[in-house]
């Protein structure tokens, strides 16, 4: 939900940024008329954060700095922090939260096995940092010994099982997930990975900077390897990322990986045998205890033949060097100080370009929430979640879901046949908000204050069984895939269902002392965004059951997709950073779900007015109010680091442009706001992009 310079954000935009006079901004915005003010209730303020903007630059220009300018130019990103915004903000407020509820609970004792034993101890065993530099490498010595007694690839393959719990050194990765075609039952899957690096782009790009990157990389392996005490650092670097630059050529890429057709292939276990020959698959299965599974999902079906050759091909030698990397980069970070330094220094401060590393309490408390969140979550909620949010949301969801319903009726390119079914499945939209009804059983988990790896690794083992248990089990439709302190929200295509956990209903999202103007912008947009995530390139393929299947005429596919193209291509003309543009293709799921969320809360904002018009508060209207709301959702700073990784990596486009790409497709925003050509968030009204 997701320089670009460090100083502010200040780019040349395909839009284009022209200064004005305050008077020109005052103006703007105040186009509407004394008479159309009506008079506000004194308990509800505007929700607008006034010192937030830039009143030199014309809300016409430049629609994102003028509401976050000023916070753009005052804002220095925290030195532990790759970017900040108002996401980021609310994440760090809820970190704090929480690691106030751990940090009472390990202050006191608790009976063996309780909830607050294992939460306060897990904290502490993160803690003790003079224990970390005491065991070295010891807590690791008995799977860098599992791998010293591989003698050939059948023992290879066990051993890829048997980690499949921890997902280490792994270049294929199984799951228990919904049967996307059969969303009442679970399946196995199974996806590509066995990379070091956020992407297949970062080993196959040619430009300097990536290999440079990739140079920083091969080091960083070396620098483990030489302080794990093992030899010949330098050739074993070079071998590993040899390897796994096969590996990444194999992969498909975040494009691929986005088309759910594409994605899917049902395959029985002899079926597979015979996609990758050469991997002994049922040996592979059945060390990861899915020996019973007959049919599975095969995400990349020409990634498992390349995969299936190239480790028959690959020297056992050099896969007991994967491995044993492999094995001290996931675990870096909770041994002694050199490793986290080394770990540190590459992934944080090269890739991300941190300053700074986090607090040893704060890496504690996100190791806690990681592997017992919904533990946590109970506290959370029980603390700090307020039960009239959960109602004001209700009534907006609703009030969502009826602008959806009318939308869809005044569709001018969709046929009947097509908004019949379209009706069906938003009718089946299930909601979920605050927190689970149901709370995840973390009674497999056995927490020793003293044992921070085996603590990893037994949380590991009994979330894997509880996954893998799901086999044959009706499906969970009370799951949450989200803890309530997470900010951030969710669409589950399978579900067919919209998830906002609790943290996220806070200012500037949502704002129970706000009139419902700038609500409707900002909250009432990232429901409607959920809301379309359901319609949007990829959820459109699915129907009301969560069931992947194709229910649009061939006409209004095509229709569809021609309009969507109009959204790739506007998305990919932004540059962001140097000579790297967004991926319009990429992004596209979510700037449609961008467009129609914002579009559909639009509609349910004035629909709630009841034909009255909008209160003038801080002399903006409704109308403006609602579109501002929008703007400072998203207000946002990078490193040129992450900046790079969040356009290479990230679907969600960065915030500006989910500021600037969105409203410039907006006729209501241009009646707000009096867009005209000529200024620099005016697009032709024959490539502004409807869809929903």
């Amino acid at each position: 939900m997701k320089k670009m310079t460090t100083v502010a954000l200040s780019i040349a935009l395909a839009l284009g940024l022209v200064a004005c006079s305050d008077n020109t901004a005052a103006k703007a915005d105040s186009s509407a008329t004394a008479a159309a003010a009506i008079a506000q209730p004194a308990a509800l303020s505007s929700g607008i954060a006034l010192a937030n903007m830039d009143r030199s630059v014309a809300p016409q220009q430049d629609f994102f700095r003028y509401v976050n300018g000023n916070w753009l130019d005052s804002t220095e990103i925290p030195a532990d922090k790759a970017r900040w915004g108002s996401f980021d903000e609310l994440r760090e407020n809820a970190e704090k939260q929480v690691l106030a509820i751990v940090q009472k609970l390990a202050a006191q004792q608790h009976a063996t096995g309780s909830d607050e034993q294992k939460i306060a101890d897990l904290y502490q065993s993160f803690l003790n940092e003079q224990q970390a530099e005491e065991l070295g490498l010891s807590p690791l010595r008995g799977e860098l010994a599992a791998i010293d007694n591989i003698n050939n690839h059948t023992e290879l393959t066990t051993l890829w099982g048997n980690w499949q719990r921890y997902r280490v050194g792994t270049p294929v990765a199984v799951y228990v997930g919904q049967d996307q075609k059969q969303s009442d039952q679970y399946i196995t899957g199974a996806s590509q990975s066995g990379l070091g690096l956020p992407d297949r782009d970062y080993y196959l790009k040619d430009d300097e900077r990536s290999v440079e990157l990739l140079g920083k990389y091969q080091a960083f392996i070396a620098k483990l390897w030489t302080l794990a005490g093992f030899e010949n650092a330098e050739q074993v670097a070079a071998d590993i990322v040899a390897l796994e630059k096969q590996i990444a050529a194999a992969h498909w890429s975040r494009v691929q990986n986005r088309d759910r057709n594409a994605t899917y292939n049902k395959v029985t276990v002899t079926e597979l045998a015979a996609l990758a020959p050469g991997f002994d698959w049922q040996a592979f299965l059945a060390a990861a205890d899915l020996g019973n599974s007959n049919e599975l999902v095969i995400r990349q079906p020409s990634y498992f033949t390349a995969f299936a050759k190239l480790q028959a091909e690959t020297p056992v030698t050099q896969w007991q060097q994967y491995l044993k990397f492999h094995l001290l980069r996931s675990n870096a970070n909770n041994l002694n100080k050199a490793f986290v330094d080394a770990s540190f220094d590459f992934y944080g401060k090269t890739l991300n370009g941190l300053e700074e590393q986090r607090s040893r309490e704060k890496r504690a408390v996100s190791l806690v929430d990681n592997n017992l969140g919904f533990m946590v979550g109970k506290k959370y909620v029980e603390q700090y979640f307020k039960p009239e949010a959960k109602a004001r949301m209700d009534q907006m969801i609703e009030n969502l879901r009826g602008a959806f319903r009318q939308s869809i009726d005044e569709l001018e390119w969709m046929s009947p046949v097509t908004k019949k079914q379209a009706q069906i499945k938003l009718a089946k939209f299930n909601t979920k908000i605050g927190y689970p009804d149901k709370w995840r059983d973390y009674s497999c988990v056995e927490i020793n204050a003293s044992d921070l790896i085996g603590n990893l690794r037994r949380s590991a083992e009994c979330d894997y069984q509880r996954t893998i248990g799901r086999l044959g089990q009706p499906v969970d439709r009370s799951e949450w895939g989200m803890t309530p302190q997470t900010v951030n929200a969710y669409y589950s295509s399978t579900m067919n269902e919209i998830v906002f956990p609790a943290a996220i209903l806070q200012p500037p999202f949502f704002n129970v002392d706000a009139d419902d103007a700038v609500n409707y912008g900002a909250i009432g947009g990232v429901i409607g965004h959920e809301f379309t995530h359901g319609f949007d390139d990829q959820g459109r393929r699915s129907d009301g059951d969560g069931n992947l299947r194709d229910w649009w005429t061939e006409q209004d596919a095509a229709q569809f997709q021609q309009r969507a193209q109009l959204m790739v291509d506007q998305y990919s003309s932004f540059n962001p950073i140097d000579d790297l543009r967004l991926q319009g293709a990429l992004g596209l799921g979510e700037n449609i779900a961008d467009l129609g969320g914002l579009t559909v809360s639009y509609k349910a904002y004035q629909t709630s007015l009841n034909g009255a018009d909008g209160a003038v508060i801080d002399g903006f209207t409704a109308e403006q109010r609602f579109f501002k709301g929008w703007a400072q959702v998203w207000r946002i700073k990078f490193r040129d680091e992450a900046l790079r990784q969040q356009v290479i990596t990230g679907p969600h486009s960065p915030g500006m442009y989910r500021v600037l790409g969105t409203l410039s497709n907006m006729p209501q925003f241009y009646q707000a706001y009096d867009v005209k050509p000529g200024d620099g968030m005016y697009r032709d009204e024959k490539v502004r992009v409807k869809i929903w």
